[in-house]
């Protein structure tokens, strides 16, 4: 499987609307753009990874927010509660369980 990640993001319309791009051994890859907040949340069971792929965003934690840039990932264990934020559109890849709720628990 090849996947042009230029192309995936061209044809995201959407806000906090993930694309499903490539999956493996229960895992999905899933295509983002964030702007703006979204909301608190947590999830009891998986962890998150994100990839920035173009811009900038943060992820606050309840005791402390992280800045990333292009070229840089975060995973957020599970049981952790979080909430990205976009002050400018940004292009994220995640990595996460098939099964993972994206509003959280």
């Amino acid at each position: 499987m090849h996947i042009a990640l230029d192309a995936a993001f061209a044809a995201i319309t959407e806000h906090w609307a993930p694309v499903v791009v490539a999956e493996l051994n229960g895992q999905q890859v899933k295509a983002v753009k964030f702007l703006g907040a979204f909301h608190w949340h947590q999830h009891a069971r998986e962890d998150e990874m994100f990839l920035v792929h173009r811009g900038r965003f943060r992820m606050e934690f309840r005791d402390r927010t992280v800045e990333l840039a292009a070229g840089e990932f975060i995973v957020v264990p599970r049981g952790t509660e979080h909430r990205p934020v976009a002050d400018e559109e940004v292009e994220v890849v995640l990595f996460e369980p098939a099964s993972t709720v994206r509003t959280g628990d």
